[in-house]
């Protein structure tokens, strides 16, 4: 009898021990995977690290490197061209506040200066700055490479630290002048950009949104960069760029935020996808990496106010709050 008892508590243990070990196991499976990243609603204007390094030495690609030549000459990513927005732009003549002073070039203009870097409309080109420093360089090249038909024009999303943060190496060797093309440009693409008149004519719209990239006290009417006046636009939303749009996590701060964030962003500041949204900075470099941030989220009628607030601020019957 008592030697049935013992089997029978050693069956029962066993048995115990089983379905234990079973749900243990059950629960270890169930344990959800962590959420994918939602996808930019138009992925193909970023590009990661890795996909660049693959792309080094590539037949039909180039790197443009939107920094300074100094900054260009201490240290690039092999490879890599160095091309200025002041190079594609009306700087020449004229002082900062007169009409038109540093838009870009006419399309035939832009045509031969793509051209000679090597760059035609099937070409692809892959456009880094020092995000989230500098001053979007590297947005407003990608802004006019699209208004010129180069749809294979892309960010690459981190920057130079984000190259430097996957692990790869800057060189200061000299980079072979690239064999020159033909790119001919009949016009611009016109739905990338707008000008004083229209925003004056439409800027009190209900489905017009203007945003100043700018940072906070030149918003509030700090004069740094020669502006004949202070202030913004009248009903604009201040989002400096450099904030707004980058992680700035310590690790890789040029990291531009997920698809959720720039929704929650632009949502949380009243900005729909269905509204024409108007960037403008100082001169329309910040506001160009604005623009094409905005349109990569599917903000698909983003526009940049090229002569921005020097042209603005310059014309004493426009008015600025």
């Amino acid at each position: 009898m008592k030697r049935g008892i013992v089997i029978s508590f050693v069956a029962l243990m066993a048995l115990a021990i089983t379905v234990l070990a079973g749900c243990g196991s059950s629960v270890t499976e169930k344990t959800p995977a962590a959420p994918v990243a939602k996808a930019y609603s138009d992925p193909t204007m970023a590009t990661d690290a890795a996909t660049l390094k693959a792309s080094l030495g590539k037949a039909g690609t180039v790197i443009i490197d939107a920094r300074s030549a100094s900054a260009f000459s201490a240290g690039h990513i092999p490879g890599a061209i160095n091309a200025v927005w002041q190079s594609f732009a009306t700087v020449g003549t004229g002082v900062p506040g007169d009409a038109n002073w540093g838009v870009l070039k006419t399309a035939a203009e832009i045509g031969i200066a793509l051209g000679n870097l090597g760059i035609d409309a099937s070409t692809e080109v892959i456009v880094y700055a020092d995000a989230p420093g500098g001053w979007g360089e590297d947005g407003r090249i990608l802004w006019m490479l699209r208004m010129a038909g180069v749809t294979k024009s892309k960010l690459l999303n981190g920057g130079l630290n984000g190259w430097k943060a996957a692990g790869y190496g800057l060189t200061t060797a000299a980079t072979p002048a690239p064999a020159p093309t033909t790119l001919s440009i009949a016009s611009f693409t016109g739905d990338y950009v707008v000008e004083k008149a229209w925003i004056l004519a439409n800027m009190a719209g209900s489905d017009v949104k203007i945003i100043d990239a700018r940072d906070p006290e030149e918003f509030a009417g700090a004069v740094k960069y020669g502006e004949k006046r202070g202030g913004h636009l009248p009903g604009a939303i201040n989002m400096p760029f450099n904030t707004a749009l980058y992680t700035n996590n310590p690790a890789n701060p040029g990291i531009i935020k997920s698809q959720d964030e720039l929704e929650a962003l632009f949502t949380a500041a009243g900005i729909k996808k269905t509204d024409t949204i108007v960037s403008y900075c100082t001169k329309g470099i910040r506001s160009g990496l604005m623009t094409m941030i905005l349109r990569m989220a599917g903000y698909s009628k983003a526009v940049n106010y090229d002569a921005s607030f020097y042209e603005w601020a310059g014309d004493a019957t426009l008015p600025v709050q």
